[in-house]
């Protein structure tokens, strides 16, 4: 399996702070953002990372994690030309990817808890058989991005429903398979 983690976003809601210092890299808990889902896919085994940034901000971004051997990872880098979203940042993902599996983080979301259990579950997965999402039981569905689901599926996400259908919120880690060529 490898790794995705997309930090292209402006940090618009963090204005003033993101004004002079890209957001991925604000301090949280005495090191950058960018560091916790770097974290989780070393916790989760996985040694080969595609980071997806913007234009403006790939320069910090390698200034700071450089190779990624400092972490004991490998460190591979695509510009997202303009905010296009996750699917376009997967397209830039899709050769990396290769024919494995691959573990999407978004940069933003603070995980309390390593994910790895949440990666050994789907190691498995088949190739070219969808994907999976992380959700985590909320009790105020209304803030979050919801997974409306038939059964264990996934039919449906929406974004800060006034009334969910469930109160499972997308917490931003996916494992996406390709299908082979």
């Amino acid at each position: 399996m490898r790794g995705v983690i997309l930090a292209g976003g402006k940090g618009t809601r963090l204005y003033p702070l993101t004004k002079s210092l890209n957001k991925h890299l604000l301090p949280v808990r005495s090191e950058p953002m960018i560091y916790n889902p770097i974290r989780n896919m070393q916790a989760s085994g996985i040694k080969d990372v595609l980071i997806v940034t913007s234009t403006e901000h790939m320069g910090d971004m390698v200034n700071l994690l450089g190779s990624g051997s400092d972490f004991g990872l490998r460190f591979a880098y695509k510009v997202q030309d303009e905010a296009k979203g996750i699917a376009d940042a997967l397209r830039l993902a899709r050769e990396f990817a290769g024919t494995e599996n691959i573990l999407v983080i978004l940069e933003d979301n603070i995980f309390e808890q390593p994910i790895d259990y949440f990666v050994k579950n789907y190691e498995n997965l088949q190739k070219g058989k969808g994907a999976r999402i992380l959700l985590v039981k909320v009790s105020d569905p209304q803030r979050f991005g919801i997974a409306a689901l038939d059964e264990q599926k996934v039919v449906e996400i929406q974004e800060k429903p006034e009334n969910p259908k469930s109160d499972y919120a997308v917490v931003g880690a996916y494992i996406y398979c390709f299908p082979e060529e």
